[in-house]
């Protein structure tokens, strides 16, 4: 199943576009700027919060409250244990023993897709051809028909329930309680099997009008899952589960909260497992500059995108010839990349300067006596003398 749709935009009405995008990429240009100085800022605090941790951090018995230790930054292992029982109170379902609970929901739905050809015409315009091709597909997300090319022969329903999780509000690690959710993040889950009851629970619920039954996966709200028809649904549970759990944080009374550092940064690390304090900080070190590095390549490419919306009126004026525009299509693609390179760095630089002026000036002051240091000895160094023939 497909359906062509083929449009024309005059020259006037691109160049009309081109300037939308020209202001837009300027919003985005202030906008990565902005995220790469936050960036840099967010990573050096965190730093400097992590390595306070790490200087503080006593490690202290799982088992015993020790009113000494009180509003101290502690690091402790023991075995986790619920404190409730996760729930999904809309279906009424239950992980006994468990930290959490995920709900998995998928329908059976059209899905449209497109393919577009663009070609360029005398006089600077464009015409696009667009193929729309339609499947039906399962999806974990309703898909809006309405929106499509084609709506009357693709309809979908228009809601179904959400996928979710479902954590306890406190669990203990020893003696000491956490919150239920943060045990969850660091649990393995498994497949909950459904009792009969459960999935007769869960159809009456849904009221869907379609025959609820209890496969291999969880729940089938339809007439045939080997024949699915739109609408349908599957519905499966998984159980969040932590045998061991390692957690630093500050103690209060039998708690563990969240540690403010001086530089107001806050300190709650957990690890699945016997963990020791050391081996906590580096992960969250590195965690750390995972995050940095993405930020700043998300940042990078944000510019290069701005560069390219600002530029995009030149190719547009060139394509009245449409050889000519293509070759300024090119051309401006690197100028953007090469001005990417260049204000990317900088700005960088001018947040390692706010942020750390000390390091920033020791960083440059090495590398300009590095240079100068170069530059004397090629000067100290003897002219070789041509030799006889």
């Amino acid at each position: 199943m497909s359906y062509t749709d083929t449009t024309y935009t005059s020259w006037f009405a691109r160049i009309k576009n081109a300037l939308t995008g020209a202001l837009i990429g300027l919003v985005l240009l202030i906008g990565c700027i902005w995220l790469l100085v936050w960036n840099e800022g967010r990573a050096i605090q965190t730093y400097r919060a992590l390595s306070e941790g790490a200087s503080q951090v006593i490690s202290v018995d799982g088992m015993a409250v020790d009113p000494a230790n009180e509003g101290k930054l502690v690091h402790i292992s023991g075995s986790v244990k619920s404190d409730q029982l996760p729930q999904d109170s809309q279906f009424g379902i239950t992980a006994d023993g468990a930290v959490g609970l995920s709900r998995e929901v998928e329908m059976y739905q059209w899905v449209e897709k497109s393919e577009s050809q663009t070609k360029k015409t005398l006089g600077g315009g464009e015409e696009t051809t667009t193929t729309y091709s339609y499947t039906r597909e399962w999806s974990p997300d309703v898909v809006d028909s309405s929106r499509f090319k084609q709506p009357d022969d693709h309809q979908n329903p228009t809601g179904m329930p959400d996928g979710a999780t479902f954590t306890t509000k406190t669990a203990h690690v020893g003696v000491f309680s956490v919150p239920g959710k943060d045990m969850a993040g660091i649990g393995y889950s498994s497949r909950l099997a459904l009792a009969d009851s459960d999935v007769q629970r869960i159809g009456a619920e849904i009221g869907a009008g379609r025959p609820a039954k209890r496969n291999a996966e969880g729940a089938y709200i339809g007439l045939n899952e080997n024949l699915p028809a739109i609408g349908d649904l599957r519905i499966s549970y998984h159980r969040i589960d932590v045998e061991t759990a390692s957690v630093v944080a500050k103690q209060n009374h039998s708690a563990l909260v969240p540690y403010e550092t001086t530089n107001h940064r806050d300190i709650f690390l957990t690890a699945a497992g016997d963990v020791d304090a050391s081996r906590m900080f580096k992960s969250a070190e590195s965690e750390n500059n995972i995050i940095t590095w993405l930020v700043r390549v998300a940042g990078l490419i944000g510019l290069f995108v701005s560069f390219k919306l600002m530029f995009g009126l030149l190719p547009i004026l060139g394509d009245l010839i449409p050889f000519i525009g293509t070759v300024i299509g090119f051309g401006t693609s690197i100028a953007a990349f090469v001005l990417t390179l260049l204000i990317g760095p900088v700005v960088i630089a001018i947040a390692w300067f706010a942020y750390r002026p000390l390091l920033a000036i020791g960083i440059i002051a090495g590398g300009l006596l590095l240079a100068l240091a170069v530059s004397r000895l090629r000067r100290k160094a003897p002219l070789s003398q041509p030799q006889p023939a």
